[in-house]
């Protein structure tokens, strides 16, 4: 991978397959920073597997610890195409990841920069570097078709 534009790619390739399965269309990759190797990719499965918590973030974190051994990923960057929510985000604190680059805000329901901005908290002891705004167009596009769809089922 070349470059941070790469790895959201991968992150909209997942989003792309939430969707097709009738998941908020979110995707996350986590990259190894030092090798740029893909730790681990995914979408939201909350729908399918019926657990609140299963983000694309959650579910990213929890596979590359395992993986790894490790709670703590250090050297981990998140790619994911939306803010992460505030569960995320204090997950994201816990692991101790590098940095976060996401596509569009959640001023609504996001976590990081909106609502209760977890980094900033006196009780979080670990804030990442963190990137907003990377395709942030493609990413609002994928959530308001998606939502635009949605409304028009539940009528």
């Amino acid at each position: 991978m070349d470059g941070d534009g790469d790895y959201m790619a991968l992150a909209f390739a997942q989003a792309a397959l939430a969707a097709d399965r009738d998941e908020v269309p979110i995707g996350a990759v986590l990259v190894d920073s030092v090798t740029g190797k893909v730790l681990a990719a995914d979408h939201n499965r909350v729908e399918e597997w019926q657990d609140p918590t299963a983000h694309a973030e959650m579910l990213v974190i929890r596979r590359a610890a395992l993986a790894r051994g490790e709670k703590r990923l250090i050297d981990a960057d998140l790619f994911v195409t939306l803010e992460p929510c505030p569960m995320c985000a204090t997950a994201i604190a816990f692991a101790r990841l590098r940095r976060i680059v996401y596509a569009a805000s959640d001023p609504k329901g996001g976590g990081v920069e909106h609502g209760p901005r977890i980094f900033t908290q006196p009780t979080c002891h670990h804030r990442p570097q963190i990137f907003g705004g990377l395709d942030m167009d493609r990413s609002a596009e994928m959530l308001r078709r998606f939502f635009q769809a949605k409304r028009a089922t539940w009528r």
